[in-house]
Formats: C-alpha cells, structure tokens, sequence
C-alpha cells in the first residue's frame, strides 16, 4: 500500500462566499426597482435561506437573483437544495439550503461509476460524506478526474489532497 497514490473527492462550498451572495442579493433585492412595495427579502434563517415575497413569481424571482450572485461568487448551483414556493400568511415563502458533503447515494453513484468506467487496479472508498480514490499508477487517477469531470452529477465535486 505504500507505493499507492491518491485523491479524494469532496463538494465542500465556501460558507463566507455564499454569505457574500446572500448579502450582495439582499441589496439587489433591496434597490431594484421591480422589488418595490412587494415586501421580498432572503436572509439566513438558522442553516437554511428563507426567501419571502407577496407572489410566487416574486419569490422565484428573488431565487434568482440569488442564483446569480452564487454563480459570479464561483458556487455550483447543483449546491442548492431548493424547496417549493409555499404560502405564509399574506406571504409567499421559499427555503432553500446549501448542501456540503456527499450523500450516500451519489457516493454510492460515483464509486459504481469509478469501478466500471475507471482503468482497472483503481479502488473508490466512501469515508463519510467523502470518497478516497486509491492507484498504483497517477495516471490512473488523472483518468479518473477527467472522467468524472464529463459526467453529469447530482453534487459538486473538488479533488483534493492529492498525492
């Protein structure tokens, strides 16, 4: 095992940049013009983000302007966990949370995808809401970044820790 190279495979997103979105939106929200007298706003709301609005479209339109500023702070959109609009009162609401980790499932997907896609004598371990990828040979491992880098997955994914 000694002689063995690895990566693993996370989808951690950066709590201080979609803070930073949620804010630069906040403002938008706030000085937009088509905003005015329809009561939106987004903020934090424990874990979670709470958009609110007086109608659905209003609300999604909150949704996105937030999704904009994700995307211009470098934050995959597949990180969003959104909800449904729902009533509240006189208001619309909607909640949305932003995912870290990698659930089991896509784990799961990713490791099947690895062992029947990947070149052979690379093992995939899933360690808690992170996989390992392990090789004899590096270039192995780079065919294995490449090859998940053109598949089209449910979570955002970072190599890290490579060696």
């Amino acid at each position: 095992m000694a002689g063995d190279s690895s990566f693993d495979i996370v989808s951690k997103v950066d709590k201080q940049e979609a803070d930073n979105a949620l804010n630069q939106a906040a403002k938008e929200i706030g000085s937009r013009y088509d905003f005015k007298g329809t009561d939106a706003s987004i903020a934090w709301s424990g874990e979670k983000v709470m958009m609110k609005a007086v109608s659905e479209d209003r609300v999604k339109a909150v949704l996105d302007v937030f999704e904009s500023k994700l995307i211009k702070r470098g934050i995959s959109l597949k990180s969003l966990d959104l909800g449904e609009p729902y009533p509240s009162g006189k208001e619309f609401r909607l909640e949305a949370s932003i995912k870290d980790g990698i659930d089991q499932d896509n784990a799961k997907k990713i490791s099947k995808i690895i062992r029947e896609e990947g070149p052979k004598g690379v093992k995939a371990q899933i360690q808690g809401d992170e996989l390992r990828v392990t090789s004899k040979k590096r270039d192995d491992l780079q065919d294995v970044i490449s090859l998940l880098k053109g598949k089209d997955l449910d979570v955002d994914v970072q190599f890290t820790k490579y060696r």
